[in-house]
């Protein structure tokens, strides 16, 4: 879920700490995998929200995202022009939609978040498919581009340097500003904002203990949202696509760990040159 406030304490957990945070990125990596398999033309991104609560509680771990006030589901359901924050519905996806998937787990009071954005496929416009993958694609590797960044980076903020560097060279997407990564830990959302440009400032220095959720946020117009009347729904203001990615990540003594992806990040990391490292 993107960032709305954060909870100020020290950014940097403990060796024991990081440990505790292995569980919930297991569950909310659990959640997103039952919803890919689940993801087709004429299932309700309500019957989404119900398949990745099971698999979060399967855990023995809670949705995270019902402990935001007021929103009471497992999901942010974001079809098409609606970017992030979008309520699960009774509304059956159809070939040619794009859709964001976001979720995330607590287990003893500790957190996991992540997102990942499926095309079906129109086969009646696979110019429309091609160029809605192409979103995806570029988002999903820019999100990449971002951790293994982080790998190497001296200061938080060269992630966002890496994320839309990446955007730029391989389109005219335009990278949302108002929408972005954060900390997390005890609460989903902490110190340090993670932007997805280049800011004036560094950031806080990137060192064991820092936990971070990276989360591009792409659209295939402009950058301008709209809040819906239900105040949760962001949509896109020119009623552009977008696409979202996002991974919990941890720094630790020996290296970075993708708390939520199932083999630690490797898949998308060792292209890049970097090795992820389980947490010790």
């Amino acid at each position: 879920m993107a960032r709305r406030g954060l909870l100020r304490r020290s950014i940097y957990k403990s060796p024991a700490q990081l440990r505790l945070m292995i569980e919930p990125g297991r569950a909310t990596a659990a959640a997103l995998r039952a919803m890919r398999a689940a993801v087709h033309p004429g299932v309700t991104t309500l019957e989404l929200d119900a398949i990745a609560e099971n698999a979060i509680r399967s855990f023995g771990g809670a949705p995270n995202f019902m402990l935001e006030p007021g929103y009471r589901h497992t999901i942010c359901a974001n079809v098409n022009e609606h970017v992030v924050h979008a309520i699960p519905n009774e509304r059956p996806l159809v070939a040619g939609d794009i859709v964001a998937l976001d979720a995330g787990a607590e287990i003893d009071g500790w957190h996991g978040d992540a997102a990942f954005t499926a095309v079906l496929p129109d086969h009646a416009d696979l110019e429309r498919t091609a160029a809605l993958q192409k979103l995806s694609d570029v988002t999903e590797q820019a999100m990449w581009r971002g951790i293994a960044r982080l790998a190497t980076a001296s200061h938080v903020g060269e992630i966002g340097a890496a994320v839309s560097g990446y955007v730029r060279a391989q389109s005219d997407f335009g990278v949302l500003e108002d929408y972005i990564g954060h900390g997390i830990g005890r609460s989903m959302h902490e110190d340090p904002p993670v932007f997805n440009v280049p800011t004036p400032r560094r950031g806080p220095e990137v060192k064991p203990g820092l936990v971070v959720a990276i989360e591009p946020i792409i659209s295939a117009g402009g950058i301008d949202t709209t809040i819906e009347d239900d105040n949760w729904t962001v949509t896109m203001a020119d009623g552009s696509m977008s696409a979202q990615w996002e991974h919990t990540v941890a720094v630790h003594e020996r290296g970075i760990w993708v708390l939520t992806a199932d083999d630690g990040g490797a898949s998308g990391l060792e292209p890049l040159g970097v090795r992820p490292v389980p947490i010790p």
